[in-house]
């Protein structure tokens, strides 16, 4: 943890304007954010970064396997697999498209 910080502090003092704390332990990644002035943005860091960042994918269900400090709020990955599939069985049958 303690390089991780050094480097957290390097980078501010090279002028970074914030950094991503990715995976990191939450005690850690609360050290960092109490110790640098920047911004810190948190994914999978725990509650105390200064901000929060879950990729897209993850969040909407997308991802076939996610990081284990990811969170989905909804399976859209099931919602558009059952929409394909209902939209080729209805071309498949001819029950779509249908003449106007």
């Amino acid at each position: 943890g303690e390089r991780i910080l050094q480097d957290a502090i390097a980078l501010e003092q090279a002028g970074a304007f914030a950094i991503v704390l990715e995976h990191i332990p939450p005690d850690l990644a609360r050290s960092i954010t109490q110790k640098l002035t920047i911004s810190t943005i948190g994914i999978g860091a725990g509650p105390n970064c200064d901000g929060q960042v879950l990729v897209t994918a993850d969040l909407l269900g997308l991802s076939e396997r996610q990081p284990p400090f990811a969170k989905s709020y909804v399976n859209l990955r099931e919602v558009i697999t059952q929409a394909v599939q209902e939209f080729s069985t209805e071309v498949r049958s001819g029950k779509f498209p249908k003449d106007p």
